[in-house]
């Protein structure tokens, strides 16, 4: 175990205090989960849809044959529930006092996912302390031989929390909108991530955009400035046309792409669930990330939604 390994682990705990034993068992962990995604879905502000891409996005992925367990880490109020017109009986507020264990508070949902839901109006997890980072890292290993793939839905800023969740994932996708003020909270989020966290590669994930020109202007933007003043990678992912079945799969609370299948924002998820099985991921330590040059970029050519 190198000593760049004790750094991530502290990092991830968000403190020094880290025994032998906590390294020991950090790294058998990840040394034994390889073949699993772990995908954070995160955004620097709210109202950019950040949730519905990760339901609709795990439908997809289901539909494409992964076994997908959607966790809802916005601790504080989580709708991922509401979203799939879920009324679970315990929450990760359970698990995390100690009460029940993850595997017994995972309900099913629509499209043949599964759900790990948050608590509401819960102010006592809003801020994790390193007994509960540690105890979901637990927890979650468990579940390895049961998924495919994990997506987290984090709370929208720049909280303790959203930090937390982005560094322990494998690959975070940021959701973005051409809104100027989405843009800018989401290069804050990134620029928090990178020189904060040591984070230096992001998928970029185009919201409600109107067209593909539309969301490739918006990935440009965000690129050109990270560019300038980050050491970071980002790949274009693509982007959710803008739809209004979208809105009336909410008020039925219903994934788009299972009531729509034909719609356009739900062809636009089967495309992104592709694209994301396709991309891969770098299974190496956070810490030991190599920085992508420009030319390493995948191009936006061929990224069309429909």
């Amino acid at each position: 175990m190198s000593s760049d390994q004790a750094d991530t682990l502290r990092q991830l705990a968000g403190t020094v205090n880290v025994t032998r034993r906590d390294v020991d068992l950090y790294a058998g962990r990840i040394s034994s989960r390889q073949d699993i995604r772990v995908i954070s879905v995160t955004s620097g502000k709210g109202g950019v849809g950040k949730s519905n891409v990760v339901v609709n996005l795990a439908v997809s992925l289901a539909n494409q044959g992964k076994k997908v367990l959607v966790i809802d880490a916005d601790l504080g109020v989580g709708n991922i529930d509401i979203l799939l017109g879920l009324r679970p009986v315990f929450t990760m507020n359970h698990v995390l006092s100690g009460e029940k264990s993850l595997n017994e508070i995972i309900i099913s949902a629509a499209g043949g996912i599964k759900v790990v839901p948050a608590g509401l109006g819960v102010q006592e997890y809003t801020s994790l302390g390193t007994p509960e980072r540690l105890k979901l890292l637990d927890e979650l290993d468990r579940l390895e031989e049961d998924f495919d793939v994990f997506i987290i839905d984090t709370e929208a800023g720049i909280s303790e929390n959203v930090t937390y969740f982005n560094v322990a994932a494998r690959e975070i996708l940021v959701v973005v909108t051409p809104e100027p003020t989405s843009i800018t909270d989401v290069y804050a989020l990134i620029k928090l991530l990178s020189t904060r966290y040591g984070e230096r590669h992001f998928k970029v994930l185009v919201n409600m955009a109107r067209d593909q020109k539309d969301a490739v202007g918006v990935y440009d933007k965000l690129y050109n400035v990270a560019d300038r003043f980050l050491d970071v990678s980002m790949d274009f992912m693509g982007c959710i046309l803008r739809d209004d079945l979208v809105g009336e799969a909410v008020r039925r609370q219903k994934p788009v792409c299972q009531l729509y299948p034909n719609g356009k924002a739900s062809r636009c998820y089967t495309a992104l669930a592709r694209r994301i099985m396709a991309s891969g991921c770098d299974n190496r330590l956070k810490g030991n990330i190599q920085f992508l040059s420009r030319k390493n970029f995948p191009s936006t050519a061929g990224l069309e939604c429909i």
